[in-house]
């Protein structure tokens, strides 16, 4: 991203998006970004799967329920990734995408997130871990 992209809006709506340099929208189309996050599996911070972390604006706008998931370890993947895997394009289809992402979209990926801390296994894991390398490199 550009210096200061955060100034300009802090989800990505689009393919298109200014605040992202050309050599950052080929690193974010392959999931490379996610790479470093291996770091943190590594020193213990983030587990491979579970819930991905927020910034911090948002965080701010959870319900306490919707907060049971900063309980847990966070994810470089979930469910809720997969799901919504193009979620650029979806806000970018939307007149209100800020909107869109607040009142649809987060809540959404809160309550998957939520399941899958009540629901979570080993065999989970493995599960979500497939289907996200399968959308990474779908042909």
């Amino acid at each position: 991203m550009f210096l200061n992209a955060d100034k300009h809006g802090l989800i990505t709506i689009g393919n298109n998006d200014q605040r992202i340099t050309k050599t950052g929208a080929f690193i974010r189309k392959y999931k490379l970004d996610e790479i470093p996050q291996l770091i943190n599996v590594l020193k213990g911070e983030m587990s491979i799967v579970g819930p991905r972390p927020e910034v911090e604006y948002y965080v701010e706008m959870y319900t306490n329920e919707q907060r049971k998931v900063l309980t847990v370890k966070p994810g470089i993947t979930d469910w809720a990734s997969i799901k919504y895997i193009n979620e650029n394009e979806l806000l970018a289809k939307s007149t209100q995408p800020e909107k869109l992402y607040v009142e649809v979209v987060m809540p959404d990926k809160l309550k998957i997130n939520s399941e899958y801390i009540d629901n979570g296994s080993f065999l989970l894991d493995l599960k979500i871990i497939w289907f996200t390398l399968r959308k990474i490199f779908k042909p």
